[in-house]
């Protein structure tokens, strides 16, 4: 990954499976974001390959890497939700915009993704008008609008009180369980990598490359790289 002549990370190479709870964590600065960039096909790498499903993400012609991408959903950290627009016109726009359903099947729907992220009844509400941990919510919510079969999540808890961000982690868990979802979420949240993750990678600003793969609590354990177990190990924190 590079900008212009400036290499970010180099030498990445790892798989996500599906249902997997996948965590992208290092410290400040050294790519998480530009990963999952690229991994959602914003960015194109300066060098190598994005594989989804059997498929090369930019082999094909642009309108066949927007039909890829419209099977991965995306929370963004600020939630990104239109403020003008209430929580269903929100969930609903994408809805109607790429399966053409009746508006009547587009509210049932929405209605339901609402409901899955604990926020039935809602519907009618401005995003200025809900607390951070529901904005977002209502952002999970329009991520899962089309039924995508990943979910990227950038630094979901930023922003959070401690409560608000467990719950969050809560319904990660019970989306996964329940739907069978793969979760590609980006974090340095100790509390969150512990709490979710069924594997992680730790990106190096230092060495500009992915240092481990692994469990994180095996990882905190038993890596064989200093900095990623006093990463994972940091402050009071118990896993």
């Amino acid at each position: 990954m590079a900008y212009g002549d400036r290499v970010i990370q180099h030498d990445i190479s790892f798989s996500i499976a599906a249902g997997e709870r996948f965590i992208i964590m290092g410290g400040s600065g050294c790519g998480k974001s530009t990963l999952l960039k690229h991994l959602i096909g914003l960015n194109q790498p300066a060098k190598g390959t994005v594989w989804f499903a059997g498929q090369d993400l930019w082999a094909g012609s642009e309108e066949q890497r927007q039909a890829l991408c419209r099977q991965f959903g995306v929370l963004y950290q600020s939630g990104a939700l239109w403020s003008s627009m209430s929580l269903a016109e929100n969930i609903g726009m994408p809805i109607a915009q790429y399966t053409g359903l009746p508006s009547a099947d587009v509210d049932e729907l929405v209605q339901l993704k609402l409901a899955l992220v604990g926020l039935a009844g809602y519907g009618n509400y401005l995003p200025s008008e809900i607390s951070g941990g529901m904005k977002k919510r209502a952002g999970l919510a329009r991520a899962m609008a089309l039924d995508p079969q990943i979910l990227f999540l950038d630094e979901p808890s930023a922003g959070l009180d401690p409560l608000s961000s467990r719950l969050l982690d809560d319904l990660i868990l019970e989306l996964n369980a329940s739907l069978g979802t793969t979760f590609v979420i980006v974090t340095h949240e100790l509390a969150s990598i512990f709490a979710i993750g069924s594997r992680a990678i730790f990106l190096d600003a230092k060495t500009k490359t992915v240092l481990d793969v692994g469990a994180p609590k095996e990882l905190s354990e038993h890596s064989e790289h200093q900095v990623v177990r006093e990463f994972l190990n940091r402050g009071q924190f118990t896993a």
